[in-house]
């Protein structure tokens, strides 16, 4: 179903997540339109994560809606959004170690389009252009036939989104994509996420890295102890005085106004979390 741009593509209604008694998300309520890029930030323990494992089954939600392309998704399985047209990454680099790149994008462009009851014996002719295009596209190709094991983090991280976007996702959920990565691998993945933007993917994305959140994200919001505390543009966070509180700090909030001038001599002391 194509949606208008005035029209959320995700919708989150009043969204609980419990452990028990431990409330991990709590009313969360936002939404994500086509196109858009939603940067989600906030400290360590204010369940980023948990908010993308219920958004995409992982951990179903305990209470209220997530609707998806105009569907309700709150049940709905991993396997079953990835199909609906939600791929997502992780933070600790997934995929099958002894196979090859190639391969672990092959599996996913097979099993995440369509619901195989019955998998035949070899992959079909689409699945392969599907993997091939998103190999190329990530720069991966002239790793595709190496084992995942032997790959380094940057391009384990970038076999993670191949497989998302062989899959054909309306909308990718990137948890920590740049985690761990050296400044220039930073930038080139910063590159890759303008990339998708300019093919129209909607993304979600978590990061602790500042200048990469705020420089790629249409809007932001802000996480603390499972509840929203903002949302709002880039350039509004810098001056709201909770976040400033409880996850920028004063020094931070200097950087980032700085970045957010376009003064690029501000990357290298904004690129770190808070």
């Amino acid at each position: 179903m194509e949606r208008t741009a005035s029209e959320p593509l995700l919708t989150c209604q009043g969204v609980d997540k419990y452990f028990g008694a431990l409330a991990a998300v709590r009313d969360m309520t936002f939404d994500v339109f086509p196109g858009e890029a939603l940067g989600i930030g906030g400290p360590n323990g204010a369940v980023k994560t948990t908010l993308f494992d219920v958004i995409s089954g992982l951990n179903p939600a305990t209470a209220g809606s997530i609707t998806f392309d105009g569907r309700t998704i709150t049940r709905a399985t991993p396997d079953r959004t990835c199909q609906l047209g939600m791929a997502r990454t992780f933070q600790l680099n997934a995929g099958f170690d002894t196979l090859s790149a190639r391969e672990n994008t092959l599996i996913a462009a097979y099993f995440g389009r369509h619901n195989r009851l019955v998998p035949g014996m070899r992959f079909d002719r689409e699945t392969q252009r599907l993997a091939d295009e998103a190999m190329e596209f990530v720069g991966l190709d002239e790793v595709a036939h190496e084992a995942t094991q032997t790959l380094p983090v940057y391009h384990r991280k970038l076999l993670m989104v191949a497989g998302a976007l062989a899959t054909q996702p309306k909308m990718l959920l990137m948890d920590e994509p740049v985690g761990g990565l050296n400044p220039q691998e930073i930038d080139d993945v910063m590159a890759l996420v303008r990339r998708l933007k300019e093919r129209g993917l909607t993304i979600m994305l978590i990061e602790h890295v500042m200048r990469f959140l705020v420089r790629l994200s249409d809007r932001v919001l802000i996480m603390h102890h499972g509840e929203k505390i903002f949302e709002g543009s880039a350039s509004g966070l810098v001056y709201d005085k909770t976040v400033v509180d409880v996850y920028l700090g004063e020094g931070s909030s200097r950087r980032l106004r700085h970045l957010l001038e376009d003064q690029p001599s501000s990357d290298e002391g904004a690129s770190g979390a808070p």
